[in-house]
């Protein structure tokens, strides 16, 4: 199969591409900086230099590169500038899916976030509603919108991406943060993933239907819960005791539905994967976002 990778400098998008390749797939992968083209040769993967919000561009380059599906990997939160993200999942994504559509692609694969489902105590399944009140939601309702007009659009709801090149690495935006005790427990849920496991749930997207599917790990857990834990990983002081707060914050959210189409993150938990010191593909550089690094 012929993919076309948008987003393939970034923290899944550099993880992606070997597993496509050792599928047997076919890869082309976008950049905007042309010096990156060298790094996506090197990962197996033909190199596209192409700005996604240029419309017309986009159209060129599906036309030329015809690809069998699209898998949308883009963020933009280098600078935590989230009207800029939210940008890029709306105007980003709408070329995206018209280019595809003129060029008769049928499936698209896109990022999507978990954490932005109305609050409640249950773990949250895909049929949920989100909360259109939090500050994501128009970019995320955009996207979601979008790839849905797509014959087969996959959404994929990550949680928080940790590991090597995301903020939650040790030299990434949250641990700077918990170093110089800015973070403190509180009872706010967080669904993890591990950047290897969304990667992996990207690559076994090809063969799921159309829809929203949540991907994290098997344990939701709150600030109070996982912020200790963390903070012994980086070496970082013992953040203290929660406050005292009202009710709880967020929700947790459910994988069921990834592990009926065949999924299983191979880090279950946050616990085991905070300390885990692997080989991962890195970003391409040290820009960090919440749990990815910028992908445009």
């Amino acid at each position: 199969m012929k993919i076309l990778l948008a987003g393939a400098t970034g923290v899944v998008g550099r993880r992606l591409i070997p597993l496509l390749v050792q599928a047997g797939h076919e890869v082309a992968g976008t950049t905007r900086r042309s010096e990156r083209a060298d790094g996506l040769r090197v990962l197996g993967a033909t190199p596209v230099v192409l700005d996604v919000l240029d419309a017309a561009a986009v159209r060129a380059a599906v036309a030329a590169e015809r690809p069998d599906a699209v898998i949308h990997q883009l963020t933009d939160l280098s600078a935590e500038d989230f009207a800029a993200n939210s940008h890029l999942r709306i105007e980003g994504t709408r070329n995206l899916v018209d280019a595809a559509r003129e060029a008769d692609v049928e499936t698209m694969i896109a990022q999507s976030i978990a954490w932005l489902y109305v609050a409640g105590d249950a773990p949250a399944v895909e049929t949920d509603p989100l909360d259109a009140s939090l500050p994501p939601y128009e970019g995320v309702a955009a996207l979601e919108a979008a790839v849905g007009e797509m014959p087969r659009g996959v959404v994929l709801r990550y949680g928080a991406l940790y590991g090597p090149g995301t903020w939650y690495a040790p030299d990434g935006a949250i641990a700077e943060r918990v170093r110089a005790g800015t973070m403190r427990p509180a009872p706010s849920w967080t669904s993890f993933v591990h950047a290897d496991d969304a990667a992996s749930a990207a690559l076994a997207a090809l063969e799921w239907p159309a829809g929203a599917v949540n991907v994290v790990d098997d344990e939701p857990a709150t600030t109070a819960d996982w912020l200790p834990v963390y903070s012994a990983a980086i070496g970082a002081p013992d953040p203290g005791n929660a406050g005292k707060h009202a009710a709880t914050m967020g929700r947790p959210v459910s994988n069921a539905k990834a592990l009926t189409l065949g999924w299983k993150p191979q880090v279950a938990s946050w616990r085991t994967g905070f300390s885990r010191r692997d080989g991962a593909a890195r970003a391409a550089d040290g820009s960090r976002v919440n749990g990815a690094a910028r992908t445009r």
